[in-house]
């Protein structure tokens, strides 16, 4: 109801505003206080008046209604919109009254469209891609995410054990959105810094929304020592692997490589996980205590 009662204010106010001005400006033009030759632009001041008026009203009543839903940045965006949209009502408007020409109005507004184009390139392409976020939402304040654009390929990393890996790395950037507006995507990073990604960037971006449901494949590797057996060493991985609460189905467990003195054992398991690296670190452990039980049988029956 505060709501509806809101709105009915701001229709009285602006009918206030209209009587006024239409009895200031017929009061003007009675007493003869302006010349006949000048009515026009009095009326099309009286009329940019009226609708920049109208105009901050009901973006400043829409800003404070959808504060408190979508935040006050999003909020601030949606009067901003409604703001460009009032005040090309008002010039507008002011062109007609003062008897311009369509062709010529058509004129000047391409001459000017095509200079502040130009001049402000970047910006508008923030502001026309922060509007489609805005209203497609492919991400919402408070998602982690996970973003890279379609510019970078894949990475082939190489890390310990010593050997290539057959994995390729996905370079972006992961964290939490903590803000959306025209400009900017904000994300703090899981190192903890604020990320300020511009949305023409964040538009074309390949996105990755992660939830706390998510199930994820984890590989890992492990380089067991040739001495073990590896008929031994391959189901007993497995089997401790499986056991473990966040491995969701049967992980896969194959050797990869090999060197003079090692065989290398990739772990390929699907994990409740939003972040890989705390399972890994589970899976490895697994890996150890199993590669140590093997270990210790073969010696116990050497």
């Amino acid at each position: 109801m505060s709501a509806r009662y809101a709105w009915l204010g701001i229709i009285a106010m602006s009918l206030i505003i209209i009587a006024v001005a239409l009895m200031v400006g017929f009061m003007l033009v009675y007493l003869k206080l302006i010349p006949t030759s000048y009515i026009n632009y009095l009326y099309a001041l009286m009329w940019v008046v009226v609708v920049v008026a109208i105009t901050q009203m009901v973006s400043n009543r829409v800003r404070s209604n959808l504060a408190r839903q979508v935040g006050l940045a999003n909020a601030a965006s949606v009067a901003m919109v409604l703001k460009l949209i009032g005040y090309t009502i008002a010039v507008v408007g002011f062109l007609a009254f003062i008897r311009v020409s369509i062709p010529e109005a058509l004129a000047t507004g391409g001459f000017a469209g095509l200079v502040v184009g130009l001049a402000a390139q970047n910006v508008l392409s923030n502001v026309i891609a922060g509007l489609m976020i805005l209203f497609s939402r492919p991400y919402r304040i408070g998602d982690r995410i996970t973003f890279t654009t379609w510019q970078y390929g894949f990475i082939a990393p190489t890390y310990p054990p010593k050997f290539f890996s057959r994995d390729f790395l996905i370079p972006g950037y992961t964290g939490l959105v903590s803000e959306i507006n025209l400009m900017y995507t904000i994300i703090k990073t899981d190192e903890g810094i604020p990320l300020k990604i511009p949305n023409s960037v964040m538009v074309q971006a390949a996105i990755f929304v992660h939830s706390e449901a998510e199930v994820r494949k984890v590989r890992t590797r492990y380089e067991v020592p040739k001495t073990l057996d590896p008929e031994l060493v391959l189901p007993a991985v497995a089997k401790a692997v499986k056991e473990l609460s966040i491995v969701v189905g049967e992980p896969s467990v194959k050797i990869l490589d090999t060197s003079q003195s090692t065989y290398v054992v990739g772990v390929d398991a699907m994990c409740k996980a939003v972040d890989e690296e705390p399972a890994r670190s589970e899976i490895i452990k697994a890996i150890m205590k199993a590669v140590e039980e093997v270990k210790a049988s073969s010696q116990a029956k050497a």
